[in-house]
Protein backbone atom coordinates (compact mmCIF):
# COMPACT_ATOMS: atom_id res chain seq x y z
CA UNK A 1 0.00 0.00 0.00
CA UNK A 2 2.78 2.57 0.93
CA UNK A 3 6.21 2.43 1.61
CA UNK A 4 7.32 1.60 5.57
CA UNK A 5 9.91 4.21 5.29
CA UNK A 6 10.23 7.26 3.18
CA UNK A 7 12.59 7.44 0.53
CA UNK A 8 15.98 9.31 0.48
CA UNK A 9 16.07 12.68 -0.56
CA UNK A 10 18.43 14.24 -2.70
CA UNK A 11 18.76 17.72 -0.54
CA UNK A 12 21.23 19.90 -1.78
CA UNK A 13 22.49 23.14 0.06
CA UNK A 14 25.13 25.91 -1.18
CA UNK A 15 26.41 28.82 0.41
CA UNK A 16 27.47 31.88 -0.45
CA UNK A 17 28.06 35.46 0.04
CA UNK A 18 27.77 38.28 -2.84
CA UNK A 19 26.10 41.59 -3.27
CA UNK A 20 22.48 40.82 -4.31
CA UNK A 21 21.41 41.78 -7.59
CA UNK A 22 18.94 41.48 -10.00
CA UNK A 23 21.42 39.38 -12.08
CA UNK A 24 21.54 36.74 -9.38
CA UNK A 25 17.86 36.66 -8.80
CA UNK A 26 17.76 35.15 -12.64
CA UNK A 27 20.22 32.61 -11.79
CA UNK A 28 17.25 31.03 -9.26
CA UNK A 29 13.21 30.12 -9.90
CA UNK A 30 12.59 32.11 -6.67
CA UNK A 31 13.67 34.32 -4.17
CA UNK A 32 13.58 34.88 -0.45
CA UNK A 33 14.53 37.98 0.87
CA UNK A 34 15.03 39.16 5.18
CA UNK A 35 15.47 42.64 6.51
CA UNK A 36 15.57 43.79 9.09
CA UNK A 37 11.98 45.08 10.66
CA UNK A 38 13.20 48.68 11.18
CA UNK A 39 14.38 50.48 8.85
CA UNK A 40 12.24 48.84 6.73
CA UNK A 41 11.78 51.38 3.93
CA UNK A 42 14.94 52.49 3.84
CA UNK A 43 16.24 48.62 3.06
CA UNK A 44 13.51 48.04 0.76
CA UNK A 45 14.72 50.69 -1.77
CA UNK A 46 18.07 48.84 -1.84
CA UNK A 47 16.80 45.50 -2.63
CA UNK A 48 16.34 44.83 -6.40
CA UNK A 49 13.50 46.06 -7.89
CA UNK A 50 13.58 48.52 -4.54
CA UNK A 51 10.38 50.64 -5.99
CA UNK A 52 8.21 48.19 -6.65
CA UNK A 53 8.96 47.12 -2.58
CA UNK A 54 8.90 49.85 -1.43
CA UNK A 55 5.33 50.56 -3.08
CA UNK A 56 4.42 47.57 -1.87
CA UNK A 57 5.02 47.97 1.93
CA UNK A 58 3.89 51.74 1.76
CA UNK A 59 0.79 50.14 0.67
CA UNK A 60 0.21 47.17 3.20
CA UNK A 61 1.21 49.38 6.26
CA UNK A 62 -1.24 51.58 5.88
CA UNK A 63 -3.79 48.24 6.49
CA UNK A 64 -1.70 47.49 9.31
CA UNK A 65 1.85 45.86 10.48
CA UNK A 66 3.86 44.26 8.00
CA UNK A 67 6.12 41.07 8.18
CA UNK A 68 5.67 39.62 4.54
CA UNK A 69 5.66 40.96 1.08
CA UNK A 70 5.40 39.11 -1.71
CA UNK A 71 5.11 39.51 -5.59
CA UNK A 72 6.22 38.34 -9.43
CA UNK A 73 9.38 39.95 -10.43
CA UNK A 74 11.38 40.04 -13.71
CA UNK A 75 10.51 39.05 -17.16
CA UNK A 76 9.74 35.31 -16.27
CA UNK A 77 7.66 36.41 -13.31
CA UNK A 78 9.76 34.55 -10.63
CA UNK A 79 8.12 34.50 -7.03
CA UNK A 80 9.89 36.32 -4.90
CA UNK A 81 9.23 37.09 -1.06
CA UNK A 82 10.32 39.79 1.25
CA UNK A 83 10.06 39.37 5.07
CA UNK A 84 10.52 41.75 7.95
CA UNK A 85 11.95 40.25 10.99
CA UNK A 86 12.18 41.88 14.01
CA UNK A 87 15.28 42.52 15.74
CA UNK A 88 16.29 39.75 18.12
CA UNK A 89 13.70 37.45 17.73
CA UNK A 90 13.49 34.24 19.22
CA UNK A 91 14.35 30.83 17.73
CA UNK A 92 10.48 29.90 17.73
CA UNK A 93 9.75 33.09 15.86
CA UNK A 94 12.30 32.65 13.55
CA UNK A 95 10.96 29.13 12.41
CA UNK A 96 7.73 31.03 12.92
CA UNK A 97 8.24 33.77 10.58
CA UNK A 98 10.51 31.10 8.00
CA UNK A 99 7.34 28.60 7.89
CA UNK A 100 4.54 31.57 6.75
CA UNK A 101 7.89 32.82 4.62
CA UNK A 102 8.15 29.53 2.60
CA UNK A 103 4.29 29.20 2.54
CA UNK A 104 3.91 32.24 0.93
CA UNK A 105 6.39 31.63 -2.01
CA UNK A 106 5.09 28.27 -2.97
CA UNK A 107 8.15 27.66 -4.52
CA UNK A 108 7.34 24.13 -7.53
CA UNK A 109 9.30 21.04 -6.76
CA UNK A 110 12.61 20.87 -7.30
CA UNK A 111 13.06 24.58 -7.51
CA UNK A 112 16.67 26.43 -7.36
CA UNK A 113 15.69 29.03 -4.44
CA UNK A 114 17.69 31.89 -3.68
CA UNK A 115 17.19 33.05 0.17
CA UNK A 116 19.21 36.33 1.23
CA UNK A 117 19.61 38.11 4.32
CA UNK A 118 20.11 41.92 3.78
CA UNK A 119 20.98 44.69 6.52
CA UNK A 120 20.94 41.89 9.35
CA UNK A 121 23.48 41.68 11.91
CA UNK A 122 25.95 38.43 11.16
CA UNK A 123 24.38 36.11 14.10
CA UNK A 124 20.94 36.75 13.20
CA UNK A 125 21.81 36.29 9.60
CA UNK A 126 22.85 32.78 9.94
CA UNK A 127 20.08 32.30 12.66
CA UNK A 128 17.36 32.82 10.22
CA UNK A 129 18.85 31.27 7.19
CA UNK A 130 18.81 28.05 9.23
CA UNK A 131 15.60 28.86 10.35
CA UNK A 132 14.85 29.44 6.49
CA UNK A 133 16.70 25.49 5.66
CA UNK A 134 14.71 24.01 8.42
CA UNK A 135 11.04 25.19 7.62
CA UNK A 136 11.71 24.50 3.54
CA UNK A 137 12.68 20.97 4.08
CA UNK A 138 9.96 20.45 6.64
CA UNK A 139 7.59 21.77 4.26
CA UNK A 140 8.99 19.54 1.10
CA UNK A 141 9.31 16.39 3.41
CA UNK A 142 6.48 13.98 1.74
CA UNK A 143 4.25 12.51 3.92
CA UNK A 144 2.18 8.75 3.18
CA UNK A 145 -0.47 8.80 0.87
CA UNK A 146 -2.59 6.03 -0.27
CA UNK A 147 -4.86 6.96 -2.83
CA UNK A 148 -5.89 5.11 -5.95
CA UNK A 149 -3.75 7.44 -8.14
CA UNK A 150 -0.68 8.28 -6.45
CA UNK A 151 1.14 11.36 -5.82
CA UNK A 152 3.77 12.16 -8.11
CA UNK A 153 7.19 12.60 -6.30
CA UNK A 154 7.91 15.37 -4.52
CA UNK A 155 11.72 16.49 -5.62
CA UNK A 156 13.53 18.58 -2.85
CA UNK A 157 14.55 22.11 -3.39
CA UNK A 158 18.25 23.20 -4.15
CA UNK A 159 18.68 26.14 -1.71
CA UNK A 160 21.19 29.05 -1.90
CA UNK A 161 21.99 30.79 1.26
CA UNK A 162 23.15 33.92 0.86
CA UNK A 163 24.22 35.85 4.26
CA UNK A 164 27.07 38.20 5.72
CA UNK A 165 27.19 35.47 8.51
CA UNK A 166 29.29 32.39 9.21
CA UNK A 167 27.65 29.19 7.31
CA UNK A 168 24.79 27.81 8.17
CA UNK A 169 25.71 23.98 9.91
CA UNK A 170 23.98 22.25 6.65
CA UNK A 171 24.95 18.15 7.55
CA UNK A 172 23.44 19.43 10.82
CA UNK A 173 20.15 20.70 9.73
CA UNK A 174 19.90 17.85 7.18
CA UNK A 175 19.91 15.35 9.66
CA UNK A 176 17.66 16.81 11.95
CA UNK A 177 15.62 17.23 8.92
CA UNK A 178 16.10 13.11 8.43
CA UNK A 179 15.13 12.23 11.70
CA UNK A 180 12.23 14.64 12.08
CA UNK A 181 10.65 13.37 8.45
CA UNK A 182 11.36 9.46 10.24
CA UNK A 183 9.17 10.47 13.51
CA UNK A 184 6.43 12.30 11.07
CA UNK A 185 6.18 9.11 8.61
CA UNK A 186 5.72 7.31 10.88
CA UNK A 187 3.44 8.47 13.10
CA UNK A 188 1.64 9.47 10.19
CA UNK A 189 0.77 5.69 8.87
CA UNK A 190 -2.33 4.13 9.16
CA UNK A 191 -2.77 1.37 12.15
CA UNK A 192 -3.39 -1.21 9.68
CA UNK A 193 -0.03 -0.14 7.99
CA UNK A 194 1.96 0.35 10.76
CA UNK A 195 1.41 -2.67 13.71
CA UNK A 196 3.08 -4.27 15.86
CA UNK A 197 4.89 -7.01 13.28
CA UNK A 198 5.03 -4.56 10.16
CA UNK A 199 6.68 -1.85 12.36
CA UNK A 200 9.48 -3.89 14.00
CA UNK A 201 10.23 -5.11 9.72
CA UNK A 202 10.28 -1.48 9.59
CA UNK A 203 12.90 -1.09 12.27
CA UNK A 204 15.13 -4.21 10.95
CA UNK A 205 15.14 -3.01 7.60
CA UNK A 206 15.93 0.81 9.21
CA UNK A 207 18.84 -1.24 10.97
CA UNK A 208 20.06 -3.00 8.13
CA UNK A 209 20.26 0.17 6.38
CA UNK A 210 22.24 2.35 8.64
CA UNK A 211 24.25 0.01 10.29
CA UNK A 212 22.62 -0.30 13.57
CA UNK A 213 22.23 -3.64 15.59
CA UNK A 214 18.92 -4.84 15.63
CA UNK A 215 17.35 -7.53 18.54
CA UNK A 216 13.77 -7.74 19.23
CA UNK A 217 12.63 -8.95 23.05
CA UNK A 218 9.02 -10.53 22.31
CA UNK A 219 6.39 -12.11 24.88
CA UNK A 220 8.21 -14.76 25.68
CA UNK A 221 11.51 -13.07 26.71
CA UNK A 222 9.87 -10.28 28.33
CA UNK A 223 7.93 -13.50 30.29
CA UNK A 224 11.15 -14.49 31.18
CA UNK A 225 12.69 -11.45 32.21
CA UNK A 226 9.03 -10.86 34.75
CA UNK A 227 8.02 -8.19 32.39
CA UNK A 228 4.52 -7.96 34.02
CA UNK A 229 4.08 -4.61 33.88
CA UNK A 230 4.40 -5.12 29.51
CA UNK A 231 2.92 -8.18 29.36
CA UNK A 232 -0.44 -6.84 30.96
CA UNK A 233 -0.75 -4.17 28.01
CA UNK A 234 -0.32 -7.04 25.70
CA UNK A 235 -3.13 -9.52 26.85
CA UNK A 236 -6.18 -8.53 24.36
CA UNK A 237 -4.06 -8.02 21.65
CA UNK A 238 -5.33 -10.73 18.81
CA UNK A 239 -1.73 -10.96 17.68
CA UNK A 240 1.20 -11.98 19.72
CA UNK A 241 3.93 -9.76 17.77
CA UNK A 242 4.53 -7.09 20.87
CA UNK A 243 7.68 -6.79 22.36
CA UNK A 244 10.68 -4.43 22.56
CA UNK A 245 12.71 -3.58 19.81
CA UNK A 246 16.34 -2.60 20.35
CA UNK A 247 18.61 -0.78 18.23
CA UNK A 248 22.58 -0.08 19.00
CA UNK A 249 24.69 2.70 17.44
CA UNK A 250 28.36 2.38 18.21
CA UNK A 251 30.47 5.37 17.45
CA UNK A 252 33.18 5.59 15.32
CA UNK A 253 35.27 7.16 17.39
CA UNK A 254 38.14 5.78 19.41
CA UNK A 255 37.84 6.84 22.94
CA UNK A 256 37.38 5.17 25.35
CA UNK A 257 35.60 4.49 27.45
CA UNK A 258 32.73 6.08 25.57
CA UNK A 259 29.40 7.55 27.07
CA UNK A 260 26.35 5.61 26.73
CA UNK A 261 22.87 7.56 25.75
CA UNK A 262 19.47 5.09 26.15
CA UNK A 263 16.54 6.46 23.81
CA UNK A 264 13.47 4.99 25.13
CA UNK A 265 10.26 5.71 22.84
CA UNK A 266 6.23 4.61 23.73
CA UNK A 267 5.22 2.83 21.25
CA UNK A 268 1.34 1.97 21.13
CA UNK A 269 0.49 1.41 17.50
CA UNK A 270 -3.24 1.60 18.46
CA UNK A 271 -5.00 2.39 21.97
CA UNK A 272 -8.10 1.66 22.20
CA UNK A 273 -8.16 2.67 25.99
CA UNK A 274 -8.48 -0.95 27.25
CA UNK A 275 -11.29 -1.82 28.88
CA UNK A 276 -11.79 1.25 30.24
CA UNK A 277 -12.76 1.74 26.16
CA UNK A 278 -11.69 5.31 25.05
CA UNK A 279 -14.85 7.66 23.86
CA UNK A 280 -14.85 7.81 19.90
CA UNK A 281 -13.02 11.68 19.74
CA UNK A 282 -10.19 10.56 21.89
CA UNK A 283 -9.64 7.15 20.01
CA UNK A 284 -10.15 8.51 16.72
CA UNK A 285 -5.82 9.33 16.34
CA UNK A 286 -4.88 6.95 18.71
CA UNK A 287 -2.44 5.31 16.10
CA UNK A 288 -0.43 8.60 16.79
CA UNK A 289 0.23 7.19 20.11
CA UNK A 290 3.24 5.34 19.18
CA UNK A 291 5.40 8.95 18.35
CA UNK A 292 7.31 8.71 21.45
CA UNK A 293 9.08 5.84 19.53
CA UNK A 294 9.04 7.61 16.16
CA UNK A 295 10.89 10.43 18.02
CA UNK A 296 12.90 8.03 19.54
CA UNK A 297 14.32 6.61 16.61
CA UNK A 298 14.21 9.72 14.71
CA UNK A 299 16.33 11.05 17.14
CA UNK A 300 18.73 8.08 17.18
CA UNK A 301 18.72 8.55 13.01
CA UNK A 302 20.17 12.16 13.32
CA UNK A 303 22.38 11.82 15.67
CA UNK A 304 24.64 8.47 14.11
CA UNK A 305 24.11 10.40 10.37
CA UNK A 306 26.02 13.57 12.92
CA UNK A 307 28.74 10.63 14.01
CA UNK A 308 28.23 11.63 17.78
CA UNK A 309 31.45 10.13 19.62
CA UNK A 310 28.99 8.18 22.29
CA UNK A 311 27.27 5.03 22.10
CA UNK A 312 23.34 4.64 21.74
CA UNK A 313 20.57 2.04 22.57
CA UNK A 314 16.97 2.89 21.65
CA UNK A 315 14.64 0.92 23.16
CA UNK A 316 11.24 0.85 21.91
CA UNK A 317 8.37 -0.64 23.72
CA UNK A 318 5.97 -1.78 20.88
CA UNK A 319 1.91 -3.52 21.61
CA UNK A 320 -1.34 -2.08 21.25
CA UNK A 321 -3.80 -1.47 24.29
CA UNK A 322 -6.94 -3.48 22.61
CA UNK A 323 -9.86 -4.32 24.20
CA UNK A 324 -11.00 -8.09 24.99
CA UNK A 325 -11.77 -10.83 27.42
CA UNK A 326 -7.81 -11.10 28.16
CA UNK A 327 -7.53 -6.57 28.20
CA UNK A 328 -6.12 -6.19 32.33
CA UNK A 329 -8.35 -4.64 34.78
CA UNK A 330 -8.43 -2.55 37.28
CA UNK A 331 -7.63 -3.72 40.45
CA UNK A 332 -5.04 -6.51 39.05
CA UNK A 333 -1.64 -6.33 40.68
CA UNK A 334 1.01 -7.43 38.47
CA UNK A 335 4.97 -7.20 38.82
CA UNK A 336 7.78 -5.35 37.04
CA UNK A 337 10.83 -6.83 35.75
CA UNK A 338 12.75 -4.50 38.69
CA UNK A 339 10.02 -5.87 41.19
CA UNK A 340 7.87 -3.39 41.92
CA UNK A 341 4.68 -4.49 42.11
CA UNK A 342 1.76 -2.48 40.61
CA UNK A 343 -1.68 -1.70 41.44
CA UNK A 344 -3.89 -1.14 38.24
CA UNK A 345 -6.03 1.89 38.63
CA UNK A 346 -7.36 2.24 34.47
CA UNK A 347 -6.20 0.51 31.37
CA UNK A 348 -5.73 3.66 29.17
CA UNK A 349 -2.95 4.88 31.54
CA UNK A 350 -1.31 2.15 29.10
CA UNK A 351 1.69 4.01 28.22
CA UNK A 352 3.22 4.31 31.99
CA UNK A 353 2.97 0.45 32.11
CA UNK A 354 4.94 -0.84 28.89
CA UNK A 355 7.71 2.14 30.05
CA UNK A 356 8.18 0.99 33.10
CA UNK A 357 9.15 -2.38 31.74
CA UNK A 358 11.47 -0.55 29.44
CA UNK A 359 13.29 1.86 31.64
CA UNK A 360 13.73 -1.19 34.33
CA UNK A 361 15.63 -2.99 31.17
CA UNK A 362 17.06 -0.03 30.03
CA UNK A 363 18.80 1.09 32.80
CA UNK A 364 20.36 -2.69 33.50
CA UNK A 365 23.15 -1.34 31.07
CA UNK A 366 23.96 1.32 33.41
CA UNK A 367 24.08 4.22 30.45
CA UNK A 368 25.37 7.55 31.48
CA UNK A 369 22.04 9.17 31.03
CA UNK A 370 18.52 7.84 29.69
CA UNK A 371 15.37 9.96 27.77
CA UNK A 372 12.27 8.67 27.31
CA UNK A 373 9.45 10.08 25.04
CA UNK A 374 6.40 9.30 24.98
CA UNK A 375 2.53 10.92 24.53
CA UNK A 376 1.82 10.18 27.90
CA UNK A 377 -0.92 12.59 29.27
CA UNK A 378 -3.51 14.60 28.69
CA UNK A 379 -3.29 16.54 31.70
CA UNK A 380 0.55 18.20 29.92
CA UNK A 381 -0.97 18.95 27.10
CA UNK A 382 -4.25 20.72 29.51
CA UNK A 383 -0.94 22.88 31.67
CA UNK A 384 1.05 23.67 28.98
CA UNK A 385 -1.49 23.29 25.42
CA UNK A 386 0.45 22.26 22.40
CA UNK A 387 2.80 24.88 22.15
CA UNK A 388 5.20 23.18 25.09
CA UNK A 389 6.65 20.23 25.71
CA UNK A 390 6.78 18.76 29.59
CA UNK A 391 10.48 17.83 30.89
CA UNK A 392 10.70 15.58 33.84
CA UNK A 393 14.04 14.84 35.50
CA UNK A 394 15.74 13.07 38.65
CA UNK A 395 18.46 15.77 38.71
CA UNK A 396 17.28 19.35 38.90
CA UNK A 397 20.71 20.58 37.79
CA UNK A 398 19.82 19.79 34.38
CA UNK A 399 16.83 22.08 34.26
CA UNK A 400 18.32 25.16 33.01
CA UNK A 401 20.28 23.02 30.03
CA UNK A 402 16.51 21.79 29.12
CA UNK A 403 14.72 24.67 29.10
CA UNK A 404 17.87 26.42 27.17
CA UNK A 405 18.01 23.99 24.35
CA UNK A 406 13.76 24.20 24.33
CA UNK A 407 14.61 28.18 23.73
CA UNK A 408 17.44 27.66 21.90
CA UNK A 409 15.72 25.14 19.51
CA UNK A 410 12.61 26.55 19.17
CA UNK A 411 11.04 23.03 20.47
CA UNK A 412 10.53 24.85 23.32
CA UNK A 413 10.25 22.50 26.57
CA UNK A 414 9.43 23.58 30.21
CA UNK A 415 10.46 21.41 33.24
CA UNK A 416 8.02 20.01 35.97
CA UNK A 417 8.55 19.51 39.41
CA UNK A 418 9.48 16.18 40.60
CA UNK A 419 9.10 16.44 44.37
CA UNK A 420 8.73 12.98 46.39
CA UNK A 421 6.03 14.50 48.35
CA UNK A 422 4.31 14.00 45.18
CA UNK A 423 4.16 9.96 45.79
CA UNK A 424 2.23 9.73 48.53
CA UNK A 425 -0.98 10.38 45.96
CA UNK A 426 0.54 6.85 45.00
CA UNK A 427 0.66 4.84 47.91
CA UNK A 428 -1.42 1.51 47.68
CA UNK A 429 -2.40 -0.63 50.15
CA UNK A 430 -2.02 -3.58 48.48
CA UNK A 431 1.01 -3.02 46.35
CA UNK A 432 3.96 -1.26 45.99
CA UNK A 433 2.52 1.09 43.87
CA UNK A 434 -0.08 2.87 42.85
CA UNK A 435 -0.70 2.44 38.69
CA UNK A 436 -2.46 5.89 38.31
CA UNK A 437 -5.22 8.06 40.17
CA UNK A 438 -9.06 7.74 39.10
CA UNK A 439 -8.82 11.74 38.61
CA UNK A 440 -6.13 13.88 36.02
CA UNK A 441 -5.06 16.18 39.11
CA UNK A 442 -1.18 16.77 38.29
CA UNK A 443 -1.46 13.39 36.15
CA UNK A 444 1.37 14.22 34.46
CA UNK A 445 4.10 14.51 37.24
CA UNK A 446 2.29 11.84 39.02
CA UNK A 447 2.89 9.76 35.85
CA UNK A 448 6.45 11.23 35.70
CA UNK A 449 7.01 9.77 39.38
CA UNK A 450 5.65 6.60 38.73
CA UNK A 451 8.39 5.90 36.08
CA UNK A 452 10.94 7.12 38.38
CA UNK A 453 10.54 4.04 40.29
CA UNK A 454 11.68 2.19 37.30
CA UNK A 455 14.87 4.20 36.89
CA UNK A 456 17.71 3.49 39.39
CA UNK A 457 18.82 6.77 41.19
CA UNK A 458 22.40 6.93 40.20
CA UNK A 459 21.48 7.33 36.67
CA UNK A 460 20.58 10.65 35.20
CA UNK A 461 16.96 10.52 33.72
CA UNK A 462 14.97 12.82 31.44
CA UNK A 463 11.42 12.21 30.52
CA UNK A 464 9.52 14.33 28.02
CA UNK A 465 6.13 13.99 28.16
CA UNK A 466 5.53 14.91 23.85
CA UNK A 467 2.35 17.63 24.49
CA UNK A 468 3.28 19.41 21.13
CA UNK A 469 3.22 15.88 19.08
CA UNK A 470 -0.27 16.62 17.46
CA UNK A 471 -1.41 20.42 16.97
CA UNK A 472 -3.73 21.28 14.29
CA UNK A 473 -1.58 23.13 11.71
CA UNK A 474 1.75 22.04 12.89
CA UNK A 475 4.01 23.89 15.07
CA UNK A 476 6.68 26.37 14.16
CA UNK A 477 8.23 25.32 11.35
CA UNK A 478 6.55 22.06 10.87
CA UNK A 479 2.96 22.14 8.59
CA UNK A 480 2.14 18.89 9.11
CA UNK A 481 -0.30 18.20 12.46
CA UNK A 482 2.02 15.62 14.04
CA UNK A 483 5.29 17.25 14.25
CA UNK A 484 7.54 14.73 15.35
CA UNK A 485 8.80 17.12 18.00
CA UNK A 486 11.82 16.39 20.18
CA UNK A 487 14.38 15.50 17.47
CA UNK A 488 15.36 19.30 17.35
CA UNK A 489 15.30 19.93 21.21
CA UNK A 490 17.60 16.70 21.67
CA UNK A 491 20.13 17.82 18.61
CA UNK A 492 20.62 20.68 20.43
CA UNK A 493 20.50 19.51 24.18
CA UNK A 494 23.20 16.55 23.26
CA UNK A 495 24.96 18.88 21.27
CA UNK A 496 25.00 22.26 22.32
CA UNK A 497 24.13 22.09 25.83
CA UNK A 498 26.99 19.54 26.44
CA UNK A 499 24.63 17.54 29.14
CA UNK A 500 26.40 13.95 28.12
CA UNK A 501 30.18 15.09 26.85
CA UNK A 502 31.99 17.45 24.73
CA UNK A 503 29.03 18.45 22.73
CA UNK A 504 29.49 19.48 18.87
CA UNK A 505 33.04 19.86 18.75
CA UNK A 506 33.72 16.29 19.59
CA UNK A 507 31.40 14.87 16.92
CA UNK A 508 33.52 12.60 14.49
CA UNK A 509 33.81 13.87 11.15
Amino acid sequence: MVELLPAERDIRIFQRRAPLSEGSLQKHDACIVICQREPADKLLTKLPFGALWTRLYREAKARGPVSILSARIGADAQPMVVALAKASSSAFERLSLAARIWKELAPPPGAKVLASTVGIETTESGALLEALTAAALAATAPMPVIKSKPPKAVEPPQLTLNGDGPDIDAELSIAIDRGNHLARWLTTLPPNVLHTASYRKALRDLAKREGWTFSFMDERALKKLNAGAFLAVTRANEHRDAGIVRLRYRAPAAEAPRKKLALVGKGICFDTGGINLKPHKSMYQMHEDMQGSAVAVGTLLALSRLKVPYDIDCWLAITENQIGPNAFRPQEVVRASNGVTIQVAHSDAEGRMVLADTLALASREKPDLIVDFATLTGACVVALTERYCGAFTNRSQFHSAIETAGRDSGERVWPFPMDEDYDSDLESPIADILHCTLDSKGDHILAARFLNRFVPAEIPWIHLDLSPSNRSGGLAHIPTDFTGFGVRFMAQLLLEQDLLTGGRSKRAK
